[in-house]
């Protein structure tokens, strides 16, 4: 299983110079599990850079992927990994629903360098 930080999903979605290497991660959908984080963050976003109606447009394919809710098991992994990590609560959350599904980390945000479990790529 594969979760996308919110960095690489604007990277694909908006056709960034990174894009490429979340492609092939995003469209294997049965791979592919989406944190309700993601769409927080990624909406949020396309909302600030684009307008609402725009970014409703642009978030379906946030949708290929099965939707993960936040769940107390999730809260208390995160919280547990953001003291160990040093990392903010959205990603901690994000983070902790990644290894509790078993999925593979990916993301351009630097400060999960160099955290077991995930595929860190810096930004070009």
């Amino acid at each position: 299983m594969n979760l996308v930080d919110s960095s690489g999903w604007l990277e694909f979605i908006t056709n960034g110079k990174n894009g490429y290497i979340f492609a092939p991660v995003i469209q294997n959908y049965d791979e592919l599990i989406v944190s309700v984080i993601n769409k927080y963050e990624v909406y949020k976003k396309l909302c600030l850079e684009f307008g609402p109606k725009q970014a409703s447009n642009t978030m379906g394919v946030l949708y290929y992927g099965r939707l993960v809710n936040i769940t107390e098991e999730i809260a208390l992994t995160a919280s547990e990994l953001s003291i160990d990590f040093h990392i903010p609560m959205a990603d901690s959350l994000l983070l902790a629903t990644a290894r509790i599904e078993d999925a593979v980390f990916w993301t351009l945000d630097s400060h999960f360098k160099d955290i077991p479990g995930v595929k860190y790529f810096e930004k070009e």
